[in-house]
């Protein structure tokens, strides 16, 4: 039985999988009190949710999870990230501050104002990003406690062509971006994700934290604990869309069978 929550859902795998699919950036719903404190008429809005949303990857993880041979847990945000977005850091730390893109989002992906740069980002901090946080913390070591590790694969999606607000957007933009950390990525991880995904992309279609680079683990875990492993999944969305913010194509079930594949792998080590 799943674990629903207003900002999120964790919905149980095998009890002794070490591996829990994080997607926090799939969903468009913003809560209308949130709604109020955005300044873009409905129609920009619609626009610019279909330019930040990473469309499709909850239904891309729950079509792993059923093809993989142990099902992985699943956390999913329910909320879309112009609510709060729960991969930044909360404080200066967070390079996106550059461009009002930190936990709390004052700027569009084209730099247009959203919020008021004067608005207080704290309520939105307590009601959804330190909850959702904690309850990602605690699914981690949940994960521990039964298997003895963790694995976070962190399930994203990119546009083709890069947007105004991305930091690192001249490089290159392959089918399949593997963001790594240097703590927390493992060499026998990331091989197990080339292979997932270079069998069906081609290894020349595999590229190694170009254009977004990193992985997500909670702050208790975040460089101090090995038993965590991360990686994050970046798809480059004409793979398997129609951009911006269209329908899902045939390219989806191909993108879920090497996730399994990839969650298969790791599973069994």
């Amino acid at each position: 039985m799943s674990d629903r929550h207003e900002s999120f859902t964790l919905t149980p795998g095998d009890a002794d999988s070490p591996v829990l699919l994080h997607v926090p950036h799939g969903s468009r719903h913003i809560p209308r009190h949130v709604r109020k404190g955005i300044v873009l008429d409905d129609t920009a809005l619609g626009l610019e949710l279909d330019h930040i949303t990473d469309a499709h990857t909850a239904e891309l993880a729950a079509a792993a999870a059923k093809l993989a041979p142990v099902a992985p847990w699943r956390f999913v945000n329910n909320l879309s990230r112009l609510v709060v977005d729960p991969e930044r850091f909360p404080d200066e730390r967070e390079e996106m501050l550059a461009v009002g893109m930190g936990a709390v989002y004052t700027r569009t992906t084209h730099r247009e104002p959203l919020r008021p740069p004067e608005d207080d980002p704290t309520p939105l901090l307590d009601a959804y990003f330190h909850p959702y946080a904690a309850a990602m913390t605690e699914a981690v070591e949940a994960r521990i406690a039964a298997a003895g590790r963790a694995v976070i694969i962190d399930v994203h999606s990119y546009p083709t062509a890069p947007l105004p607000y991305e930091l690192h957007g001249t490089g290159p933009r392959p089918p399949v971006c593997l963001g790594t950390d240097p703590f927390h990525t493992p060499p026998e991880l990331l091989a197990a994700a080339e292979t997932a995904f270079g069998d069906r992309f081609g290894h020349d279609g595999i590229g190694h934290d170009t254009p977004f680079v990193g992985t997500y683990v909670p702050l208790r875990h975040y460089g101090a604990d090995r038993r965590v492993t991360a990686l994050m999944i970046e798809i480059r969305r004409d793979t398997y869309m129609t951009e911006p913010g269209g329908p899902a194509g045939p390219g989806l079930e191909t993108l879920a069978e090497a996730l399994a594949e990839l969650v298969g792998s790791v599973t069994a080590r």
